[in-house]
């Protein structure tokens, strides 16, 4: 009996044509549409594309960072005022220090002057009475001459003088004099002692005899 698979005893290889025609390949020559089994396979995507997107991974990652450096910058602002403020401050104090010794310096150099002159005083009015009666000559009048220097260089002045007006910052009334002519304000007509002014500062006020008003 002959078996009807006879006919298939003859080994073909894969891809050898059997027969008596030519056999189609096993594999396609151009397999570009075949799957990679090896490549990764992409998960099924799920909900739909709104829902992708507000929950997607990456939402509001760019806004954290903007935000943290908006802190940082109003930190650094609020820092560099109080720094400005903090040296405004100091800048201040330390014009008012300044301004404070020197008036306090001025004030101190004044004092000592004055101590001065009050003990020079009693040479002042011996001056003055020697320039009334015309006896300031010879050496006499070189040493007259060296201390109204030091005098001018001080600021030191002397004051009060017959027909000045009377000003009571300045002048000290002692007694009423009356005087020939006619003046519309109170004048001195006598002059008793001169004043000594040093700067602002009256050292000691001229004692004088006033007119009234006529």
């Amino acid at each position: 009996m002959t078996d009807k698979f006879d006919e298939f005893d003859e080994f073909v290889p894969e891809g050898e044509a059997g027969g008596d025609g030519p056999e189609t390949p096993l594999i396609p020559d151009d397999a570009s549409d075949l799957t990679d089994v090896d490549s990764p396979v992409d998960a099924p995507v799920e909900g739909t594309a709104a829902e992708r997107t507000a929950s997607g991974p990456g939402v509001g990652t760019p806004a954290e960072p903007a935000a943290s450096a908006d802190g940082r910058d109003a930190e650094l602002e609020a820092q560099l005022a109080e720094r400005t403020a903090d040296l405004q401050r100091l800048h201040a104090e330390y014009v008012n220090y300044k301004r404070r010794v020197d008036r306090d310096r001025d004030v101190a150099r004044l004092k000592g002057v004055e101590s001065v002159v009050n003990d020079l005083l009693p040479v002042v009015d011996s001056i003055e009475a020697a320039k009334q009666h015309d006896q300031v000559e010879g050496g006499f009048k070189l040493v007259v001459e060296a201390l109204q220097k030091v005098f001018t260089k001080h600021g030191l002045v002397v004051y009060g003088e017959v027909g000045d007006e009377f000003d009571p910052h300045l002048h000290e009334a002692l007694m009423q004099v009356p005087l020939e002519g006619d003046h519309a304000t109170t004048i001195i007509s006598a002059v008793m002692q001169r004043g000594i002014q040093m700067g602002d500062r009256i050292v000691r006020p001229a004692r004088v005899g006033v007119a009234e008003p006529n």
